[in-house]
């Protein structure tokens, strides 16, 4: 990207350099030499990269240490509350249609502990949108999600839609879905794991994305739309993985690398414009990992900078590789996150993204497809109550 900086400055045909008040000296590029001039530079810029560091106890596998990585929560919890209600927000066909059980059980330990529950089911998706959204809830009020990652994603954008102003959401996981990586990165250890944490009522800051983008996959879009991501965000090869896996639900969790075995034997070509808070990359690129939390998937530790309340979203860019780079780059984040050393791996952290590209794109959205470029995000810090 070229920089724009408007400067004064001493020149003359045998000095084409600007002496700046730090002493850089820097070579003029374009404009007029005069003795005095009112000069606009321009300079190539790009934002920094985050630089990791290998953990030494770690055993080195393909001659790699793992990274350190950073911790889930960057800050200490802001109390406690005493839930009186629950809203429990069910997707009874998450996780090979065990939602329904896994609900009714939740349902019951929580009543045990003087808890009132509320069941609401999903017909259809995108429906715990509108239930979640047309729900009058007071400020101490729990959304307890059972489903998977693209099911707390529904709630939150159900009640951000309404307003995003008001006191922000107190959600928690009773994880059902077959992805569930923002309950693998909290730990939650089944029901009544999950329960035990909705009654002790232990609240930290979540950051949370506000997505918009055309709704609807390539070939179908409709309109503009609003989404809010509280897990990851994906575009390039791992959406189109994602987009093959689907099409192998009966799988279970491996279809997830069936997907992405298939989609690097195909190497699609892929060109974008990835702005990142105003830096621009224009290039070919092999898929961007736009995270919230470290896992994604089952289980993969995309991300290992990332935490959820660092008022920050994390992306690892994949630039444009062959079938053997990008083998090696997946052998390694299957490692325990070892990917970021790859020298075709670029890690930033952001508070805006825009993406464009020549043709409609699709983006995934907490696990779930969901719609296409071009696309902005923007991080809406410490916007949601997590329950943990």
């Amino acid at each position: 990207m070229l920089h724009e900086a408007n400067l004064i400055f001493h020149t003359t045909l045998f000095a084409p350099y600007l002496i700046l008040p730090e002493g850089l000296q820097i070579p003029v590029i374009f404009g007029r030499i005069q003795a005095l001039n009112s000069y606009t530079l321009f300079m190539p810029t790009s934002p920094e990269p985050v630089e990791f560091h290998s953990d030494f106890e770690s055993k080195k596998k393909k001659g790699v240490h793992r990274p350190i990585f950073s911790p889930i929560f960057s800050r200490e919890s802001v109390g406690k509350i005493k839930p009186s209600k629950v809203h429990l927000m069910v997707n009874p066909y998450s996780g090979k249609k065990k939602g329904e059980k896994v609900a009714l059980e939740a349902k019951k330990l929580l009543e045990e502990s003087g808890i009132l529950v509320e069941i609401y089911r999903s017909s259809h998706p995108g429906h715990l949108i509108e239930l979640s959204a047309n729900i009058a809830a007071n400020n101490d009020d729990v959304f307890a999600v059972v489903g998977g990652d693209g099911s707390m994603s529904e709630v939150i954008t159900g009640r951000m839609r309404n307003s995003e102003d008001r006191e922000p959401p107190i959600v928690a996981f009773v994880p059902a879905g077959t992805g569930n990586s923002h309950a693998y990165d909290l730990k939650i250890n089944g029901v009544e794991d999950a329960v035990s944490r909705i009654v002790s009522g232990r609240i930290q800051e979540l950051d949370i994305s506000r997505v918009i983008l055309t709704e609807g996959l390539p070939g179908k879009e409709k309109d503009q739309m609003t989404w809010y991501s509280h897990n990851l965000v994906t575009w390039g090869l791992g959406i189109d993985s994602n987009l093959i896996a689907e099409k192998m639900r009966f799988l279970g969790p491996i279809r997830y690398d069936v997907g992405i075995v298939i989609s690097i034997l195909l190497n699609r070509r892929r060109h974008a414009k990835l702005i990142l808070d105003g830096h621009e990359m224009d290039s070919d690129f092999t898929l961007f990992l736009i995270q919230n939390t470290q896992t994604g998937g089952a289980g993969l530790p995309l991300a290992p900078g990332a935490s959820v309340d660092d008022g920050m979203m994390d992306i690892g860019i994949l630039n444009r590789m062959r079938r053997g780079a990008i083998l090696k780059a997946f052998g390694l984040l299957k490692k325990e996150g070892r990917h970021v050393f790859h020298p075709d791996v670029v890690y930033h952290r952001f508070e805006s993204l825009r993406i464009e590209t020549p043709i409609p794109t699709a983006i995934n959205i907490d696990g779930e497809n969901i719609g296409t470029t071009p696309m902005d995000m923007t991080v809406l810090p410490s916007a949601v109550r997590l329950l943990v």
